[in-house]
């Protein structure tokens, strides 16, 4: 694992140019189950962790608490294999449908978007 942000990067230069990216050079990537549509984290990626993986079929994130690159499941076991990535229609998001091994959150849930519902399905 790498532990400072790198400076360049071998992201194609076609796919960088369309990016938008926060202050911090920043942008979210949203995991979801390729086969069930579920959601299951958000985190967050700079060219680099899309580069990385886009290269290595794994997903790589940069955690912006520990300010370095993470690859899921290198720790914990709880695998993301990345079936698919895509771009919004703004540049400033990426789909990754994965193939999720175990939880995707740090709590050790399924999905981070189970805790706290804030609103249900409005009755009709």
């Amino acid at each position: 694992m790498t532990t400072s942000r790198a400076t360049s990067t071998d992201l194609d230069p076609a796919v960088a140019a369309r990016l938008k990216r926060g202050a911090d050079g920043l942008f979210p990537a949203i995991a979801q189950q390729y086969d069930t549509g579920e959601v299951l984290m958000l985190g967050w990626m700079d060219d680099e962790a899309l580069h990385r993986t886009l290269t290595t079929g794994r997903c790589t994130y940069w955690s912006r608490s520990r300010q370095e690159y993470w690859v899921k499941g290198d720790t914990s076991g709880h695998v993301q294999y990345v079936k698919s990535v895509a771009l919004d229609c703004d540049a400033d998001t990426v789909l990754v449908k994965v193939d999720q091994v175990g939880a995707a959150c740090h709590t050790g849930a399924r999905t981070c978007f189970d805790a706290d519902v804030l609103a249900g399905a409005a009755d009709q």
